[in-house]
This record gives C-alpha cells, sequence and structure tokens, in this order.
C-alpha cells in the first residue's frame, strides 16, 4: 500500500517529546563547500526503499567517486529514530523523508537551509509545488522534492461502457459520481459502484480530503502557531461526507466495506467488479497485468460541484543539520531528481515531481502515470504538525468523523464532534 501502509504513530507524542529534546538547533549547518567524503549515509522510508534502491544503483553505476549507505527504516519507527539520532547528534547525511513528516522537523530547526542550492536548480519552476510547500517555512527551502505518491480516481472502461456511462462527464461532480456508480451497481449483484478502505484512517485521509482541497477548502485552518478544526462550518466536507453515506445507503459499495482495512486494497478493482476507485498508482497499475490496466481509466478526484484535486503524498529529501557529508549528499540528491530517474519511478509504484518529465515517450510508456504531471498545481497536503495524530492514527477524529457520518448516518453529530477533537489537537499540537 506503500506510503499509505500507515504510520502507526501511537507513538507520535513520544517522537514529539524526542523532537522537543533534541536539542536540534546546536547542531551545525553542514558545510556544503567541504570536499564530498567516499560514503554518503542514507536513511529511507521502508515504504518506498524500493524506488530509492534503484536510483541509488543507478548512481552507483554512474560514477565511482561516492557510496550511499542506504538504510530502510520502518515507517511507524521513523519520527522517533530520527529525533533519537538529533539528539544523540549522530545524523545520516540524508534522509529520504515522507513529505507529510518533513514539517515536524523543519519547524524544530533540525534540517539544513537547501534554499540557495534549490533555486539554483534549473527546474526549480517545474517541480511539483505541493511537495516543495511541505518543505518550505517562511520562504526558505529545507527540502527537496523526490518522489510522489498521488491519490486519483480510477474506473474501468469496460464496466462503465456496459452500464452506459461516460467517465469524462460523471466525474466533474458528487452528483455525477453518485448517478454513475448507481448504474454500475445494476450490472448484477458481483459488480459495484465505488470501493475504499473505510477502516483505514490513513487510506480515508489519503483519497477522501480532495474532494474538500477540489473546492478550495482544508479541514485545518490558520497557520502552524495558531491553527484550528475547520469542520463544522465546512460545506465541502459535509457534502462530502453525505456523498459517502449515500453510496453506503444505496449499496454501492461492497457490505464488507465497513471493515475493510486496507489490507487487500485494490483487489476488487483489478478484479474487475467495481466501477470507481480512488486510490494511488501503486495500488492500480503496478499491481495489475495488461489487461486490466487496458481497462483502466484515470482522473483527478472531483469537489462537491466542480473543480479538482489530488493527495500530494510521496517524499522529500532533507538534509539535517549536523550532517558531516552534506556535499556527498547534495550531489546524490541532485541526481536523483535528473529526468532519466525521475521517468523510472513509476517502475516502483510512484509519480515523478518535475512536470519536464512528461515527454510523448514517458506518457507512451506510462499513460496511466501522467494525470499529475498535467496538473501539478492541483496537488494538494495540509502544512501542519498535527496531520498523523488528526488522520492517520487508527483513534484519529477524522476516521472517527467519517465511520459516525456514513455508517452510523449521524452527520450533523460527527461534525460537531470532528471540530471538538480538530480543535483540541491542533491546540495541543503548536510549537
Amino acid at each position: 500500500m506503500r506510503r499509505r501502509e500507515l504510520l502507526q504513530i501511537t507513538g507520535l507524542a513520544g517522537a514529539a517529546a524526542a523532537l522537543d529534546a533534541c536539542g536540534s538547533a546546536v547542531l551545525p549547518e553542514p558545510d556544503f563547500a567541504a570536499p564530498p567524503a567516499r560514503t554518503v549515509t542514507m536513511w529511507c522510508r521502508a515504504a518506498t526503499v524500493a524506488g530509492v534502491q534503484v536510483v541509488v544503483d543507478r548512481f552507483h553505476q554512474a560514477q565511482n567517486r561516492l557510496r550511499i549507505d542506504l538504510t530502510p527504516v520502518p515507517d511507524g519507527q521513523y519520527v522517533t529514530k530520527l529525533a533519537t539520532a538529533i539528539r544523540g547528534r549522530r545524523v545520516p547525511d540524508i534522509v529520504d523523508i515522507d513529505d507529510i513528516n518533513s514539517m515536524l522537523f523543519i519547524y524544530r530547526d533540525a534540517f539544513a537551509d537547501l534554499t540557495d542550492h534549490v533555486r539554483a536548480l534549473p527546474y526549480r519552476d517545474v517541480l511539483s509545488p505541493g511537495h516543495l510547500r511541505l518543505a518550505t517555512r517562511d520562504g526558505r527551502h529545507y527540502g527537496l522534492p523526490y518522489l510522489a505518491d498521488n491519490s486519483l480516481l480510477w474506473y474501468d472502461t469496460a464496466l462503465l461502457d456496459r452500464a452506459g456511462v461516460d467517465p469524462a462527464t460523471a466525474t466533474t461532480s458528487l452528483d455525477g459520481l453518485l448517478d454513475a456508480a448507481g448504474k454500475v451497481r445494476r450490472l448484477g449483484d458481483d459488480v459495484f459502484g465505488w470501493s475504499i478502505a473505510a477502516n483505514s484512517a490513513g487510506i480515508l485521509g489519503f483519497v477522501v480530503q480532495p474532494h474538500i482541497w477540489a473546492t478550495g477548502r482544508d479541514q485545518i485552518a490558520g497557520e502552524i502557531g495558531a491553527q484550528h478544526g475547520d469542520i463544522a462550518g465546512n460545506p465541502a466536507l459535509r457534502a462530502t461526507l453525505s456523498f459517502y453515506r449515500s453510496l453506503w445507503r444505496e449499496g454501492l459499495m461492497s457490505p464488507g466495506t465497513i471493515a475493510d482495512a486496507g489490507t487487500t486494497w485494490g483487489s476488487d478493482f483489478r478484479a474487475g467488479t467495481v466501477g470507481f476507485f480512488p486510490s494511488n498508482y501503486s495500488a492500480v497499475v503496478s499491481a495489475a497485468d495488461a489487461a486490466t490496466r487496458a481497462r483502466t481509466g484515470v482522473t483527478m478526484l472531483c469537489g462537491p460541484d466542480g473543480g479538482a484535486a489530488f493527495f500530494d503524498g510521496g517524499d522529500n529529501l532533507c538534509i539535517p543539520r549536523g550532517a558531516t557529508n552534506a556535499a556527498g549528499a547534495w550531489q546524490f540528491a541532485r541526481f536523483a531528481l535528473d529526468v532519466p530517474q525521475q521517468q523510472l519511478l513509476p517502475e516502483g509504484g510512484y509519480t515523478p515531481v518535475r512536470a519536464d518529465v512528461n515527454t510523448p515517450e514517458f506518457t507512451a510508456k506510462y499513460p496511466l502515470g501522467t494525470v499529475p504531471l498535467d496538473h501539478l498545481d492541483r496537488g494538494y497536503a495540509p502544512v501542519t504538525l498535527a496531520y498523523n495524530l488528526l488522520f492517520n492514527q487508527a483513534d484519529s477524529p477524522w476516521i472517527a468523523m467519517f465511520r459516525r457520518a456514513v455508517f452510523d448516518g449521524d452527520l450533523d453529530g460527527a461534525l460537531e464532534e470532528g471540530q471538538t477533537a480538530f480543535d483540541r489537537i491542533l491546540r495541543q499540537a503548536q510549537l
């Protein structure tokens, strides 16, 4: 499930304590002018190690001056392990970190300021703005976008054709999607209009929130330090939860949806029994055979009455303060962002973060991997220190609100409870 194999961050409170105590500000800014040492120590997320290893191998093949010593770290341990390394003053030279978690360290001065290096890149203007936002504070860049894991709306063209559904028009509003899902459901008892893992907090955050973002609204309001929830009076959120309530009440999703924790995410879609499936490239394309890919279409996730968005998940590359081989680390980061390496990312289930990668040759090889690249400005993820607490944890207020509204049918109660919980967590998570 890649990025959404979800951070079991029951220890995030402990991780935050470790960050607060790590004394990161006293670690020196690394010396980028020093000659690079032969070995560059690098940590990556275990969930993305396959994609990172390919680039490391190509880097070794391309030159013999530098070697990358790569250490995969389980996602659920990453924040705590890195905070512990900072506190112990023994940090890796470069980290491949979940973009959502970048802010936890940037706001504690744990990462080197890469602003001048990023601005000097000739392709700076074609980098994913959503990923770069999650590596930026006060106009300064503390990381570099590396790979994207985007949520999109996938659909089975064969089922839609049988149901008489035109995806070009059906996918532009939630009413259109509800109507289309109903038509697909009427094809037979074993065919459903929509599929979602509704017992996975992280998956729900990944694939449901873009419906809200498509309107320009978020569920978090304000800047870090003064954030609060935007829940109870959020019409886009209300409409989105109402949409999912209708999908459930009208039987357009499998009865197993309520207990689906994502362990077999996408298997029903790949089997050809689901019309619409919000998910990522890995679950749909990487795990599919040629026949499944041939009958698969993709678009962005629409807002209630139009607009479109997708989740800008994935990884950023950051260089910790105190790194002893920053020059070597930056050489690798630049190599990882070069077009030939970026064009290989779909092989590992990811999307490039450079719009100029989308050449005719790339489109021909990865026809289902171009939608985010054509619309990089529609990608988004919230800048906050509380994302995991709000959305990813199994007991998060996000999943509680979703399930109360969708399965219990108590939309007003869900929104009221959600507002209270979001406000409380955001208040506690401020610096």
